[in-house]
């Protein structure tokens, strides 16, 4: 029998609180006024405009729910998510969801910083003349691109949550001129009659369901790192409300400027791939030059402090005396190795879309058994001194809740079963169905596990 021990879990006092409103807004549209958020909206452009928007509107919307309600626990015990999920998964289980964040932040940083890598390189190719990605010798601005990124990364996360604040306050309104700047650029080139008009090539257009699917996956992303950010807030509606409106309006305002500018090229150019559907490869095509491009770099700066902050986060629910600090620059290390990734793939838009199905294959098993866990299960209320304890009430089996990893399994099986059948390919995707099956049997297991303990203790 294991002795009876605490690891400290780091709960925040409301008296220690002090993110605002308008802090906590910049951070989420901040969030998602970036490169990634772009090339979503150029991707989904192979959906046409009228389903785009859809499309990216009522996904989105239905995803930042679930920010929401991972809000408010997180406001509710001042914990990460990913100590939250101690509670579910058990405290040695809570590991699963941990790699689950490392590896998806880690994931969205490298998208990021590899299209902040090409600005970098298309500088390069400017100022000094090296030669581009895809030419020969173009890997060398590509290399030092990422290189320079990953120093960015590592100062904008240097003092942990008041820098990636900073960083937010400043970038977003940089981010917003930007926008300004490249809609203006667009619509001198097409008009938004011709967007709405445009008619994607048969061969190219994307199925309903796996545009929502791509779309969930992309902001469930987010949600996984809710609980990072609203334990710092002492304000209820701070912590529900905001997160909620600021990475909406951020996903919508940014992937409407991708999903616009990518049919306006291909509209000009009379073809439409889908491959030009980042930043640094629109803004040069549209001429908008240096400027532009340092922009785009400190949008994925924006962007990457939360990623990074989420991911160091999630390191250090595995190795809790680990300093977030060090977890932070580890996390950076590994980000900047990921980033290569697409340079031996030889497409990035590949690399993205099987990540995108890697994301939403984990995280809506994941968040569906977190929230119903806390939200019904155990009717919104936490023990957070138990969080830690061994052999205390999450300690469950050796520190595992085996039914939790078993919904987890069964709803990655489901989602790989069905996300390419046209019954949800064409119609509402994959992630939402295995949410609602996932956290619907997570209950029902869990309910039947409490009555057979409620038994045993009679």
């Amino acid at each position: 029998m294991e002795d009876k021990q605490h690891t400290p879990i780091l709960s925040i006092p409301m008296k220690s609180r002090r993110t605002t409103r308008w802090d906590m807004f910049a951070t989420w549209v901040g969030a998602n006024a970036n490169n990634g958020t772009w090339f979503v909206g150029g991707v989904l452009a192979a959906c046409g405009f009228a389903v785009a928007m859809k499309v990216l509107v009522l996904s989105s919307a239905l995803s930042y729910v679930f920010l929401s309600l991972i809000g408010y626990i997180g406001y509710k015990t001042g914990v990460s998510t990913m100590a939250i999920s101690r509670a579910s998964f058990g405290e040695r289980g809570s590991y699963l969801p941990s790699l689950v964040n490392i590896t998806q932040f880690i994931g969205w940083t490298a998208v990021n910083t590899f299209i902040a890598a090409q600005s970098v390189s298309l500088i390069f190719h400017q100022l000094l003349h090296w030669p581009l990605w895809g030419q020969p010798g173009g890997d060398r601005g590509l290399v030092v691109g990422i290189l320079i990124m990953s120093v960015l990364h590592i100062l904008s996360v240097s003092s942990g949550s008041r820098s990636v604040q900073l960083i937010e306050r400043i970038g977003i309104v940089l981010v917003f001129i930007f926008v300004l700047w490249e809609s203006v650029a667009v619509f001198k080139t097409v008009s938004m009659d011709q967007i709405i008009g445009w008619h994607v090539p048969a061969k190219a257009r994307m199925a309903t369901g796996a545009a929502i699917d791509y779309v969930a996956a992309f902001n469930l992303a987010w949600v996984t790192a809710g609980a990072d950010f609203t334990r710092f807030t002492s304000i209820k509606n701070n912590a529900i409300h905001t997160p909620f409106w600021g990475a909406l309006i951020g996903v919508v305002w940014f992937a409407f400027i991708g999903l616009i500018s990518t049919i306006s090229i291909a509209i000009s150019s009379g073809v439409y791939n889908a491959n030009n559907s980042d930043p640094s490869t629109i803004a040069s095509k549209l001429g908008l030059g240096v400027v532009a491009f340092l922009v785009i770099i400190l949008t994925s700066m924006t962007a990457n402090a939360v990623n990074l902050l989420a991911a160091g986060s999630a390191l250090s629910n595995i190795f809790i005396r680990l300093r977030l600090k060090y977890s932070l620059w580890i996390v950076v290390l590994l980000a900047t190795i990921v980033t290569f990734i697409p340079m031996f793939v030889g497409s990035f838009l590949d690399t993205f879309e099987s990540f995108l199905d890697y994301v939403g294959m984990v995280l809506g098993p994941t968040i569906a058994i977190i929230c119903t866990d806390f939200y019904i299960r155990a009717h919104r209320h936490y023990e957070v001194k138990q969080l830690g304890l061994i052999n205390g009430k999450y300690w469950y089996h050796h520190g595992f809740n085996w039914i939790a990893y078993l919904v987890f399994a069964l709803g990655v099986a489901f989602f790989i079963a069905v996300h390419q059948m046209p019954l949800f390919a064409n119609t509402v995707g994959a992630t939402f169905v295995d949410m609602v099956l996932s956290g619907l049997l997570y209950y029902i297991l869990m309910a039947i596990y409490d009555r057979k303990g409620a038994r045993h203790a009679n």
